[in-house]
């Protein structure tokens, strides 16, 4: 096929050997199947901002570190060199969060390289060697509804356990290989530690999850994973080995109801003598003026 402009580059400096074909277009990136040298790879195609359908919104961004001073003041005001430099910093982003995750043993594609805002990564496929379909475009039985909803769960926890959240987990963007589920698209991906609305969005995630996988195993729109996931979490007691029931009960403190009360007649009785004060001095005053 005809190389396209933004893979021209990774053509010229001998990165990239072939375009094979489109594989697919996205929300905020378009995706090729690539040779490079015997291996058959894809190069994601980050699409400009103004372009993509997913902006890099400040939910997702907040207790991400730049690199300097100058980076960070150039984005708050909005330069152009701050637009650039923030727009490097999304695609970087993915590329720092897929190697991580890879390291710790999460199921994404591998990453290979990151030239002029195209990624170079493993090619997943399916069990017929071809590109892998997403799991939104496959019918599941029960049992294996079952057995990939528990994978991805598990893959959840190995994401919170290195201190990330997909922020944006769906069924859109998990692939069906020939070994199971792999996770993909997290230019968005938040810092749990970090990020104000990470319980939300680690809820929503686990939620979108059930929710698909609920539709061929009914169980599974009953289940709490996410507030159990998030309290063992906050308690520091989150491992890959957590043993999730699914099941939550949030811990509940009886209120003191004599205490509220007490507090209530205390604050009563010292606005009671604060007024009796104010009375006998407007008293007094009268009696001194006659």
């Amino acid at each position: 096929m005809k190389i396209p402009k933004r893979l021209a580059p990774l053509v010229e400096d001998g990165l990239v050997d072939e375009v094979i074909r489109q594989l697919m277009s996205g929300k905020e990136a378009v995706v090729f199947v690539v040779r490079c040298g015997d291996d058959v790879r894809c190069a994601k195609v980050y699409k400009e901002a103004e372009q993509r359908s997913f902006q890099n919104n400040a939910l997702y961004q907040e207790g991400r570190r730049t690199k300097n001073s100058r980076q960070a003041r150039a984005m708050a005001k909005g330069s152009k060199y701050g637009r650039q430099q923030q727009e490097q910093a999304w695609q970087s982003h993915e590329v720092d969060t897929l190697h991580k995750l890879a390291a710790v043993g999460v199921r994404v594609p591998q990453p290979y390289n990151f030239y002029e805002g195209v990624l170079l990564m493993e090619l997943v496929t399916g069990s017929d060697g071809n590109a892998a379909p997403r799991l939104n475009d496959v019918e599941l039985s029960e049992a294996q509804a079952l057995e990939y909803h528990a994978q991805l769960i598990a893959e959840v926890v190995k994401m919170l356990c290195a201190g990330v959240i997909h922020g944006d987990l769906s069924e859109f963007n998990i692939l069906l290989s020939e070994q199971g589920p792999v996770i993909i698209d997290l230019p968005q991906a938040v810092d749990a530690a970090a990020n104000n609305n990470a319980k939300a969005m680690l809820g929503r995630d686990v939620t979108n999850l059930a929710t698909y996988f609920g539709r061929f195993a009914p169980q599974l729109l009953q289940s709490q994973y996410g507030d159990e996931i998030w309290d063992l979490y906050e308690h520091g007691s989150l491992t890959p080995e957590s043993n999730l029931s699914g099941k939550f009960r949030a811990a509940r403190q009886s209120a003191d109801v004599g205490s509220v009360v007490r507090e209530i007649r205390a604050a009563q009785a010292a606005e009671d003598r604060k007024r009796q004060t104010q009375a006998n001095v407007v008293a007094e005053s009268k009696q001194k003026a006659h």
